[in-house]
């Protein structure tokens, strides 16, 4: 997906024989997987948190656990303790609409001189967590359950590291600013002066008053009658280039939840016969709209928490391409973003060029320094043509035309990206090649190190072009010739849908491989084929470059023991030369690209194949904590009585997976929303076994409105217009 070199922990055997290996730049360091520890993960905008199952932070021997705001680690510390011991673990959970996070908690023993002076479960705790405009909240609730007075102390200790997210990660720096603790009247503060010139602050704020307030420790006496509760405040500000302001509990809380209903008062809803998937498409809707951050330039869906908690390009683009259907103010949030961030000049150092389009941005100390090279960041090749793509989709679902007026130059822009950049050597075909050695290697999606090569394993050198994004270049010059026509520019969109079409009879000659049965992942730069069967070629289906007979054989060759894993579509099949199912792209499964290649089969009447792979990805998620979809997980073959196994640094949530229970539904109901007809069709639609009827309401299309009934027959489907408001028109097609 991102930052491909920060990931990938299984290495070739032959770099680690004797001798040290040699870490890729940005390479996660950590002791310990994310998938060790129970975590609970909140955000609000550009602040998140991850705690563990305590509501602590701090207490692994290391990982993402912090507070974090603009890319900074704020709090690095923040344990809960009664008379000195952490208290026992009851329940934990995120709430259902990721407000917040609950923790019950209750007492252990307690002794004094060898004798039980409060035996546990005498008093019982709860927390609740939650983030809201730059500061994180807590109530620590509290009864004694005793039948006479109790008398107990809570500690609540903590730290500031204010480390960089790319620290966290494990990226070594020769200097770091200065961090000073002092106490207040009100609390305790944490400074941080970086060396970019910007001081940070972390203050902490407590009601009641502590009894006792040191520079990394609070203390609070309690003295309750049976049945008796209190309450503890605790308000944790962060302070970075903004003014946050600290208001009560209970109005923050108030205007939390406010935030999220405004968030998803427009969206379309699921709901079906399957309890199961009701609660995995609540818990995607949770994540999107937790990620999902307003900017002023609209809704955009950071990538994923803890490492991508930022505007992606490419994933803010797929995400709301997978949503589209449900949520277009997503698209339009993201075309606005992305245009307004849209590379104007030549800067080798961030990889930008001309109407390239963003990759990814960052906002700490590191990324302000120049100490990575992420601040604005363009080393992707394929955000340029998925953002005219998206651009195409959104007005063909919406008809927004001051949308588009707008981000028209933009689009134009991108279109020129890709003829005078894209294609540095006049081929014909969109390569990538990265200009200095700080960037990304590979800039496809598949942006690990070691993702593009060869039948024989060898790494592809490069300038490389990519299986897919020949296809996303001939979706975007197809949707763009679509817009000029609108736009009254008949000589452009004539000249696009030509270039569109000579593409595709050239990426047909160069990249099919009849004996494989698959489109080749990519050409090096000798135009040398990568003869290596991966999921990739599912994305050629999903632009429709593909010709329908390869189409057909290319589902067939996906959903083979080898590619498919009974869980989903692994990235690379196994057999080949790199394959590992523990890898980051190299034999692991991916939702995402799952949902993409599903959506594919339905392109071209696969609607069966759609269906199977919607089927495996439902069982996966069964299985996931929180019914979540993670970013990835292990491409080990399915095996009885077990879910699927994880990756140990995948993201949860993460946007593009979250989004993908909604694809997989579009994919199988086969759904079309086009403004210019103003009709929904349904063409000829399958469901899986386990949907017996699916509910979609409050889907939009113009100005109407409707709450629509599917009901599954053996493999037959009919539709109930259960309410309609507007005249739009809704067409089940067999």
């Amino acid at each position: 997906m991102h930052d491909p070199d920060w990931h990938d922990p299984a290495r070739g055997v032959d770099q680690i024989m004797d001798r040290a290996v040699e870490l890729p730049q940005h390479y996660i360091e950590t002791d310990t997987a994310l998938v060790q520890r129970s975590l609970r993960s909140l955000k609000y905008g550009d602040m998140f948190a991850v705690f563990d199952d305590y509501g602590d932070i701090g207490g692994g021997k290391s990982g993402p656990e912090g507070l974090y705001f603009n890319d900074t680690r704020f709090l690095s510390k923040y344990e809960l303790q009664l008379e000195g011991q952490r208290p026992l673990l009851l329940s934990s959970v995120v709430q259902d609409d990721n407000a917040a996070l609950s923790v019950d908690l209750a007492n252990a023993d307690v002794h004094v001189d060898g004798v039980i002076t409060l035996p546990r479960d005498t008093i019982a705790l709860e927390r609740t967590k939650f983030l809201w405009q730059a500061v994180c909240y807590e109530r620590i609730g509290f009864c004694n359950y005793a039948d006479s007075h109790r008398r107990f102390r809570i500690d609540i200790v903590f730290n500031a590291d204010f480390r960089d997210l790319f620290e966290v990660r494990g990226s070594q720096r020769e200097k770091r600013g200065i961090v000073k603790a002092l106490v207040t009247k009100t609390g305790a503060e944490f400074h941080y002066v970086g060396l970019d010139g910007v001081t940070r602050t972390t203050e902490l704020r407590f009601t009641p008053t502590p009894v006792k307030l040191e520079a990394n420790r609070a203390m609070f006496e309690f003295d309750l009658a049976p049945n008796q509760r209190g309450s503890l405040f605790v308000s944790v500000l962060c302070q970075d280039r903004n003014q946050p302001k600290c208001i009560a509990f209970q109005m923050a809380f108030r205007d939390r939840r406010r935030d999220i209903r405004a968030k998803t008062s427009e969206i379309a809803t699921v709901a079906s016969s399957n309890d199961v998937f009701n609660e995995i498409c609540r818990r995607s809707t949770s994540d999107l709209y937790m990620l999902i951050t307003r900017t002023p330039y609209g809704l955009y869906p950071y990538a994923g928490i803890p490492w991508y908690s930022t505007p992606f390009g490419r994933d803010g683009i797929i995400t709301a391409m997978l949503l589209l259907w449900l949520d277009p103010s997503v698209a339009k949030g993201v075309l606005s973003f992305l245009a307004a961030t849209q590379a104007k000049t030549v800067d080798a150092a961030a990889d930008a060029e001309p109407g390239k389009i963003l990759h990814e941005t960052r906002n700490g100390e590191m990324a302000r320094l120049g100490e990575v090279p992420f601040r604005l960041y363009y080393g992707t090749v394929d955000a340029t043509p998925l953002f005219v793509m998206l651009a195409g989709m959104y007005f063909e679902r919406t008809g927004d035309q001051a949308t588009l007026t707008a981000i028209w130059p933009n689009v134009k822009a991108a279109l020129d990206w890709i003829d005078i950049f894209g294609d540095m050597d006049g081929d014909g075909f969109v390569e990538y090649a990265r200009r200095t050695g700080s960037g990304l290697a590979n800039q496809g999606w598949k942006d690990s190190h070691d993702s593009i090569f060869h039948a024989d394993g060898a790494l592809a050198e490069g300038p490389i072009a990519m299986c897919e994004v020949q296809g996303y270049v001939f979706s975007a010059k197809v949707y763009a010739a679509g817009l000029a026509s609108q736009f009254g520019d008949l000589e452009l969109a004539k000249k696009l849908l030509a270039e569109a079409h000579s593409l595709q009879r050239r990426f047909e000659a160069a990249f099919w491989c009849e004996d494989l049965g698959v489109y080749a992942l990519a050409l090096d730069g000798r135009k040398k084929p990568c003869r290596v069967r991966t999921s990739n070629a599912g994305h050629a289906l999903f632009t429709g470059i593909a010709s329908p007979r390869r189409a057909a054989r290319v589902a067939q060759t996906l959903l083979s023991a080898d590619s498919f894993s009974g869980w989903g579509v692994r990235t690379v099949a196994r057999g080949e030369a790199r394959y590992n199912p523990i890898s980051y792209h190299n034999g692991s499964i991916w939702p995402h690209d799952n949902a993409i290649i599903a959506l594919g089969f339905a392109r071209y009447g696969l609607a069966q194949e759609a269906n199977r792979l919607f089927t495996a990805m439902f069982e996966a998620a069964r299985h996931q904590e929180l019914r979540r979809l993670p970013e990835l997980f292990c491409g080990f073959i399915r095996r009885p009585h077990r879910g699927p196994t994880a990756y140990p640094v995948a993201c949860a949530p993460q946007a593009w997976a979250a989004a993908t229970p909604f694809a997989f539904l579009a994919a199988c109901l086969n759904m079309e929303l086009r403004d210019e007809t103003n009709a929904v069709r349904f063409n000829d639609p399958v469901m899986p076994d386990f949907l017996d009827y699916v509910e979609i309401r409050r889907l939009s299309l113009r100005q109407s409105r409707f709450d629509l009934r599917f009901q599954r027959h053996g493999e037959d489907v009919t539709l109930n217009l259960l309410s309609r408001r507007g005249d739009a028109k809704v067409m089940l097609l067999k």
